[in-house]
């Protein structure tokens, strides 16, 4: 049988590519041919089109060569062989110099642009932020301090991470948004090691914010890099006040000795736990959470006022008519809510929520307190509840622990969760743990998939007070918005049922991408948490004034007061007109400081859900009793 030919063309591809095979000698073989190719045909076409060009072939020749060797660089001279040679040879040898030499310096400027590009760099800077550490929280921290640097001619952030600088810098751009007059620094490489940490300039920051990452050795990380940082420290003038949080409570003192006395350290999954829980017990309460906390609203200041030594805390909650006030910081002690017959001394500071530092100014606001409306029944009498949790992280123990020890006595909770015996096992040693004798709140264990309608449907969900929505922890590798995607499954089964029922859930929802808030199908009545916001908030607030650190731990340690939602029926009468500051005298005699209300009307239609954080005082409105204040009290 005769072989098929290959055709010649083919043959040709075949050849050129085996020859370019053979190395660097034979591309510039083949180029100098192609240069050659074109060069000299083109050189001869200028020579013999020229009228002024010599008669004589061998004149002629000469000047084509000596036109081809100005094109290509290779001297062009002419005469006898050796001089060509030579012209050649010194043409050969410049062109290898001034190759070499740029080679040279394009490889410099490359190493040099890919270590700009990396981010290695130092930072010089005086006063910025430093984040080390690289989490969900990040974007929430960083958008914070840019929104507090705002009116600040010159600032700037420098974040620290193992990750990609570019990758970093297109993150923050894309997440954060615009970044106004603050300078964002991006610069590559693990927080652990001390001169890493040199290229944020440490010494010189104005504070230093370490974030835990999402692995599982995230504390054992915050704890290293906070010896990292002391020791990048070591012989500096002075040392910026440091920031941090870790996941579990057992890691919180090593971290508070490594990060020194002017630390401050939060226990993020706790807090998330009890914010869960006060907003389970009072739908609406994360609003007020995140209203106080971002700096776009009122936020918390510590302010002097000479004029009110001697006099009682409670004429303080009626002097600011812009301001509320909620406590008073004695020595380095935070007061919250403290005894309307306190007396104020010199050196005390009234903690206030306010606009801004200098928009706390005194005056008497007595004038429009209106007795006459003021409710003078008893509060509202509370009630077993029964909530429902459904799902399972490693931080359910910790808002089943909150659930019982706060539950008012006949409440039941019960768990649902397809996890293994371990769920079980530490649901149970919880229960163990936080029940109190036989007044103490019921647990009850389920084991069922909460995507799943039936699991829902065999529970009657639409009889529990309060249902709770937790998402699973991320496996390692997992992207960290996966663990939302079962807790927008549940919620949209939930949603099915308040439809079905025509009853409205009070579902409060633990969400790890805030990104996801939108997508979320839940009702007016409900309230979703993104777990690692709050607690980047909470850490922009510190960061930005340290002396807040111990009044944001007693405001959300659980004990004593706290912020609370309570029906205004309480406090005024229901369907009568009244100002703010006859429900601030309201809340006072009921050893309570009020900071705002909701306003039932506008909860589905307003951007803030009806949430209004620190009215005037003279603002007048008819109260339903529908409506809520936002006060400061023990629960």
């Amino acid at each position: 049988m005769a072989q098929r030919r290959t055709p010649l063309g083919d043959r040709a591809r075949y050849w050129f590519d085996s020859t370019l095979a053979r190395g660097a000698s034979a591309l510039v073989g083949w180029m100098a041919l192609l240069c050659l190719a074109v060069v000299v045909p083109a050189s001869a076409v200028l020579v013999w089109t020229d009228p002024d060009a010599p008669t004589a072939p061998a004149e002629r020749l000469a000047l084509v060569w000596r036109l081809t060797g100005e094109t290509l660089r290779l001297g062009g001279a002419t005469g006898t062989p050796l001089r060509v040679t030579m012209s050649v040879l010194l043409a050969l040898v410049a062109l290898l110099y001034v190759s070499t030499l740029v080679g040279l310096i394009t490889t410099a400027l490359t190493d040099r642009l890919t270590a700009l590009r990396r981010g290695r760099s130092t930072v010089l800077e005086e006063g910025h932020a430093v984040v080390l550490g690289w989490s969900e929280q990040i974007f929430t921290v960083v958008g914070e301090l840019v929104a507090a640097n705002l009116n600040q001619r010159r600032s700037a952030v420098a974040v620290l991470a193992d990750r990609d600088k570019t990758a970093m810098e297109e993150s923050l751009g894309a997440k954060v948004g615009p970044f106004g007059r603050t300078r964002l620094i991006c610069r590559s490489g693990p927080t652990t090691d001390p001169a890493v940490l040199g290229l944020t300039s440490p010494a010189t920051a104005g504070v230093v914010l370490v974030l835990p990452h999402d692995e599982p050795d995230a504390d054992a990380e915050v704890v290293k890099t906070l010896l990292a940082l002391r020791a990048a420290l070591a012989g500096a003038a002075g040392r910026p006040p440091v920031v941090a949080a870790v996941r579990d409570d057992r890691y919180r003192l090593a971290a508070s000795l490594a990060a020194g006395p002017g630390g401050a350290v939060l226990e993020s999954d706790t807090v998330t736990a009890r914010l869960i829980v006060e907003a389970a017990r009072r739908p609406g309460l994360s609003l007020v959470h995140q209203a106080l906390l971002d700096f776009a609203g009122d936020e918390f200041y510590l302010v002097a006022e000479p004029a009110l030594d001697g006099r009682s805390f409670a004429d303080a909650l009626l002097s600011y008519p812009t301001s509320s006030v909620v406590g008073l910081v004695r020595g380095r002690t935070p007061l919250l809510n403290p005894p309307a017959q306190t007396t104020l001394g010199a050196g005390d500071l009234l903690i206030v929520i306010t606009r801004d530092d200098d928009t706390a100014w005194s005056a008497d606001c007595s004038e429009w307190v209106e007795k006459a409306v003021v409710a003078s029944g008893p509060a509202t009498p509370a009630r077993p509840e029964r909530v429902l949790l459904l799902g399972w992280n490693r931080r359910a123990p910790l808002v089943v622990d909150q659930l019982l020890r706060r539950a008012r006595p006949g409440s039941t909770v019960d768990v649902v969760a397809d996890g293994d015996a371990g769920v079980t096992g530490v649901a149970r040693q919880v229960c163990a743990a936080g029940v109190r004798g036989d007044t103490g709140p019921a647990l009850t264990l389920h084991h069922g998939d909460v995507t799943r309608p039936e699991t829902l449907r065999r529970l009657d969900v639409p009889s529990y007070d309060s249902v709770i929505v937790l998402g699973q922890d991320p496996a390692p590798g997992q992207q960290p918005d996966d663990p939302d995607n079962r807790a927008l499954i549940t919620l949209l089964l939930l949603r099915q049922l308040e439809e079905e029922t025509g009853r409205e859930l009070p579902v409060v929802t633990e969400l790890i991408d805030d990104r996801n808030r939108a997508l979320a199908p839940v009702g007016p009545g409900a309230d979703v948490i993104i777990s690692g916001k709050l607690i980047g908030l909470l850490m922009a607030q510190i960061s930005q004034n340290r002396h807040l650190a111990a009044v944001f731990e007693k405001l959300f340690s659980g004990e004593g007061a706290g912020i609370r939602l309570r029906p205004a029926a309480d406090y005024v009468l229901p369907d009568c007109e009244a100002s703010f500051a006859t429900v601030v005298a309201a809340a006072r005699e009921r050893g309570e400081c009020a900071v705002g209300y909701r306003s039932h009307a506008d909860s589905t239609t307003s951007p803030g859900y009806g949430m209004r954080i620190n009215p005037p005082k003279s603002e007048r409105r008819r109260w339903a009793v529908e409506d809520e204040v936002v006060v400061v009290g023990r629960d």
